[in-house]
């Protein structure tokens, strides 16, 4: 069951909304990889804003996705891709119904 999730919200610059796109597409493999991240989802908010809400079991499930490849390649390209730094928030999961899961 999932306790803690992170909320990132992410403003592409002009111009590069394709990029922010295929960088969030290109995460999914390797979230794939990360056993505590129960849910990974990449949206998109409107047309330049983008954001990541991922889900884990407990705090240290949290942790070790922060300290992961995507949350490093996120650091890495935000310069690049983000008109403003990345917004990241620790939230609390208060109900959820996921895939073969009972609530």
């Amino acid at each position: 069951m999932v306790k803690v999730a992170l909320f990132v919200r992410l403003e592409a610059k002009p111009g590069k909304e394709k990029e922010v796109e295929s960088f969030l597409v290109s995460g999914l493999p390797i979230v794939n990889e990360e056993p505590a991240t129960i849910a990974w989802f990449g949206i998109r908010l409107g047309p330049s804003t983008f954001g990541i809400f991922d889900a884990f079991p407990d705090e240290a499930g949290r942790q070790e996705h922060l300290s992961g490849k995507v949350a490093a390649a996120l650091m890495a390209k935000a310069g690049e891709l983000f008109s403003e730094p990345p917004s990241i928030e620790n939230v609390d999961v208060l109900a959820a119904k996921l895939p073969g899961e009972q609530a």
